[in-house]
């Protein structure tokens, strides 16, 4: 993608690094985060384990009591339509095979 450019603006985007001697935009590739090797022979104490897992779960964003129950009752409700939904539809499909192969 060349896009013609000012003198001024190549220039401030060379020196960004963003733009290549010629005139091209720069790919680059976005920063990877380090790869963090642990060692199968180093254990972790229970007790140091237990700290870690209690500071993670005090970070955990917990939905309110109010939050659990609206979603509740969304989940609730979703299953009642579905189960009805499919509940007629396999009455029917049943009915209609009973009367096609009747004899």
């Amino acid at each position: 993608m060349n896009q013609p450019m000012n003198r001024e603006t190549r220039r401030l985007l060379q020196r960004q690094g963003q733009v290549g001697p010629d005139g091209e935009l720069a790919r680059r590739e976005p920063p990877r985060p380090p790869v963090r090797t642990v060692n199968p022979s180093t254990r972790v104490r229970p007790g140091e384990f237990v700290r870690e897992v209690r500071a993670e779960l005090r970070r955990v964003a917990w939905p309110t009591r109010a939050e659990v129950l609206n979603y509740s009752a969304v989940v609730f409700i979703a299953l009642a339509v579905l189960m009805a939904l499919i509940f007629l539809l396999d009455t029917a499909f049943a009915k209609a095979v009973l009367f096609l192969f009747k004899k």
